[in-house]
């Protein structure tokens, strides 16, 4: 049980996880797990895995894991923690994106113990008689208590008729699979206790819900999102995970290690936390192990201490930054000054800023600080771009 609760928010009702837990262990059936995913866009990113993680600590446990991706209920658009409609996705946007997260789950989740299954399956053999039914099961007031609908409403901003049906339509999921727990975010507490109350309509045993706390970003403060920028793809380079996680605040790493680490458990977090503030151990120690531990599970290990090493190189000086990946970037074939070939690069977000790291002082090229923004770089050259210490690529440059 220490393990199914760590890190979690809130388990609604624990009591009944527990006695479901015992009965499991004693019949041998183990339990269903559901996490739905809506594929609203083609990537994962690490705020996404503190779900998977929790999938994978029930499947360690020999429970069964149910990949429900909404390919229905992605087109109908959740609007959870949104002040304006979302826009729904078209059918082949909506298959896309569940091709790509398909192959991206299996990184942290057991391929040969997870149920993949789509919400259509049931939906789309829905008539409107079937949906009216289902809409029957509450009402507008009860949609209202929804803290994003109560919102919105208040502010006299529009909600469609079909958003309230995004609630129903997701709690029903847990009908179809008979699901024993669902997971889902702190934002997703309504929902997942809609399937609570559906389940006991449809005369099944109510599901526990149990809701993980969503991740903070790089910046520290917002929610990870690929729209803020603030994110680690699964399928970014080992490198660029290494590197972005290198970047995070002290604080924000015991956040990350409570919510995304396997190699450090409770107990070692906190003598690790207690060193650190005892001035014992470096924090940057304890976040190279948990940048190495993250970058092994979306590559391997081989890829991983590789990264950490180029990071070493590129940040530390020590060693050879011939073990960083080497990043093609196009270029007019006159050449590019170097504030644009920072922004190409993707070291600096704009030419403006590229400009002021410049006249900073804080750009090297192969080591040697450039403050010249007239400086201009060729096809063909082949070489490493540094902005501060942690702001690095090995470039390659090819006329395109």
């Amino acid at each position: 049980m220490n393990t199914i609760a760590r890190g979690a928010d809130e388990i609604l009702k624990r009591e009944e996880l527990e006695a479901r837990l015992a009965a499991s262990l004693k019949s041998g059936r183990p339990l269903r797990i559901k996490a739905g995913f809506d594929p609203t866009a083609p990537d994962l990113h690490l705020g996404h895995t503190v779900l998977l993680n929790k999938m994978r600590q029930f499947q360690d446990l020999g429970h069964q894991v149910i990949f429900l991706i909404g390919d229905f209920t992605g087109m109908i658009g959740d609007p959870t923690g949104k002040n304006v409609t979302r826009k729904p996705l078209s059918r082949e946007d909506v298959l896309a994106n569940a091709e790509t997260y398909a192959e991206q789950v299996f990184k942290v989740l057991d391929k040969a113990r997870t149920e993949v299954r789509f919400n259509s399956e049931w939906f789309g053999k829905m008539g409107a008689a079937d949906m009216i039914k289902l809409a029957a099961q509450h009402t507008v007031a009860r949609m209202l208590e929804r803290d994003d609908f109560a919102k919105r409403y208040a502010g006299q901003q529009p909600i469609a008729i079909h958003e309230f049906l995004y609630p129903l339509v997701q709690g029903y999921d847990s009908v179809a699979l008979q699901c024993d727990v669902e997971l889902g975010g702190t934002d997703q507490k309504f929902n997942l206790l809609m399937g609570r109350g559906l389940q006991e309509h449809f005369g099944q045993p109510p599901q526990i819900v149990l809701t993980m706390p969503l991740l903070e970003g790089l910046d520290g403060v917002q929610k990870m999102s690929k729209s803020l920028g603030n994110y680690i793809g699964i399928s970014e380079p080992a490198i660029d995970i290494v590197n972005k996680t290198m970047k995070i605040g002290d604080e924000l790493m015991w956040r990350w290690i409570e919510l995304l680490s396997f190699e450090i458990g409770v107990e070692e977090a906190q003598r690790l936390r207690a060193e650190v503030a005892a001035g014992q151990r470096n924090p940057r120690d304890v976040k190279l192990r948990l940048a190495r531990e993250l970058a092994a599970r979306f590559h391997d290990a081989a890829a991983a201490d590789t990264a950490v090493a180029g990071w070493h190189a590129a940040v530390r000086g020590e060693g050879d930054i011939a073990l960083l990946p080497l990043q093609e970037v196009a270029i007019p074939a006159e050449g590019i000054r170097i504030g644009a070939l920072l922004t190409a690069a993707g070291i600096t977000p704009s030419n403006s800023e590229a400009a002021r790291k410049l006249k900073e002082g804080a750009v090297r090229v192969d080591g040697a600080v450039v403050e010249d923004g007239a400086t201009t770089f060729a096809p063909g050259f082949e070489g490493m771009l540094q902005v501060g210490k942690r702001n690095f690529a090995r470039v390659k440059l090819v006329a395109g």
